[in-house]
């Protein structure tokens, strides 16, 4: 058997607010620092970007494919290793169109078998006027049902998964411009929508408060806009083989939730991510849901409407209780939630996390111990331990027994996570005082 971990949804250096260093090159070298081993091609309609994956990709098995590996060789800092990151075809789309008297802002996932659906499916979008030249994550003026006709009148191995679901701005569930249910947007072609993406302010727990959720799989990718952010949150599946690692053995994993091949998701502690709670950033004001109804949704600084979060709006379309969310979890795929292992070296050491500190002991955790992934979740404490420091090993630790604290995130202001609440856990080192 052959373990996995994919990362289904990133960005190119095409989409808005992306780094230029999101090439395929420099994203199959990071994957393979951070452990990931099938990952997004990212942003497929993108005509410059398509060009570059027509350039640099070779496929590999049906469905999946490689970088060239000449080409790769070629390259002014090859250091005599190609990487042998796997790519699936996929991008964000964002559909904005108004359906049944609401303007819906809906990001989805779609997925194509082949370059050559990808061109099909390119070709035909710009000859009916589409703009795929000014985004990689192109805004298309239709709704998420007819995107789904449309896909599938390409080629009926594509798919669309909805992005993260439940953010306000653009999730399928969102509050500002989603819907109730997948039912509502996609009438009678919901069946066709086999899974989510819960996105980084929700976890599998929060969706198993929805009893209308029971049939659809749960996927968590890390929508990375930098090579950094890559595999902040990722899926762990099994397979038979390296020949059966296919486009469409993926599909049938996502489709049936078998737990024998999708073993767990890895997540963000999801009151990290930054539309968890309700409130209003330019006011500072955070609420629970609880709170936002006390205030009936309007910010009590400035008189304005919050922006309802995350987990207000699970509550609002739950209907298990937690105790009960947890007890249908038992016959769901499982998930372990991580926090960035330079993330984890920067709280230790009280220094961000690009500084040269914090990138040199991430550098030598990797080349002494393996992938970011292998030391977070298998490597044991001692050999961190001797790699590292004691300190970083006892944080690592607390990870794993979800032993942290987390100041949530809100209305697009990231959450922040705290290991250490003392100077002796840290060896006596000076911390920072965080108001949680």
């Amino acid at each position: 058997m052959i373990t996995q971990i994919l990362d289904l949804h990133t960005h190119s250096k095409y989409s808005r607010a992306c780094s230029k260093h999101l090439e395929l090159p420099e994203i199959a070298r990071t994957c393979e620092i951070r452990g990931i081993d099938i990952v997004s091609a990212s942003d497929i309609t993108h005509p410059r970007w398509f060009a570059h994956m027509k350039e640099w990709l070779v496929e590999s098995s049906p469905g999946i494919y490689k970088l060239q590996e000449t080409k790769y060789k070629q390259l002014p800092n090859f250091n005599g290793h190609v990487p042998q990151t796997k790519f699936i075809l996929s991008t964000e789309i964002a559909c904005i169109k108004k359906h049944k008297n609401k303007t819906r802002r809906v990001h989805v996932l779609v997925f194509c078998p082949t370059l050559e659906v990808v061109e099909q499916l390119n070709t035909s979008l710009t000859n009916d006027g589409f703009n795929l030249h000014s985004d990689g994550r192109p805004i298309l003026g239709m709704t998420v049902k007819t995107l789904l006709e449309y896909i599938k009148n390409i080629d009926s191995r594509c798919y669309i998964i909805p992005a993260h679901a439940w953010t306000p701005w653009f999730g399928i569930f969102g509050s500002k411009g989603g819907y109730d249910s997948l039912e509502e947007a996609f009438d009678e072609l919901a069946p066709e929508i086999f899974a989510i993406e819960t996105g980084l302010s929700s976890d599998p727990l929060m969706n198993w408060h929805l009893s209308m959720l029971d049939n659809i799989t749960l996927i968590s990718n890390s929508d990375a806009h930098s090579p950094a952010k890559l595999g902040r949150e990722a899926n762990i599946m099994q397979f038979a083989s390296e020949d059966v690692i296919t486009y469409d053995e993926i599909f049938d994993i996502l489709r049936t939730q078998d737990k024998n091949r999708f073993l767990r998701t890895i997540e963000f502690y999801p009151e990290e991510g930054k539309y968890h709670m309700d409130g209003h950033r330019d006011c500072g004001v955070s609420f629970y849901p609880e709170e936002t109804k006390t205030h009936k949704g309007i910010c009590p600084k400035c008189k304005k409407p919050l922006v309802i979060g995350v987990m207000h709006r699970v509550m609002e379309l739950g209907d298990r209780t937690k105790e009960e969310a947890k007890e249908h979890g038992k016959t769901r795929v499982l998930y372990t939630s991580l926090v960035p292992l330079a993330e984890i070296i920067a709280d230790t050491v009280q220094k961000g996390w690009a500084t040269k500190t914090v990138q040199a002991t991430y550098q030598k955790l990797v080349t002494e111990l393996g992938s970011e992934f292998h030391i977070l979740l298998d490597v044991s404490l001692s050999n961190i331990e001797k790699a590292s420091t004691k300190q970083i090993a006892i944080a690592i630790d607390r990870v794993r027994k979800r032993n942290i604290v987390i100041k949530p995130g809100y209305d697009g202001e990231f959450g922040a996570v705290k290991i250490f609440e003392n100077n002796e856990e840290r060896g006596g080192a000076k911390q920072e005082t965080i108001e949680f």
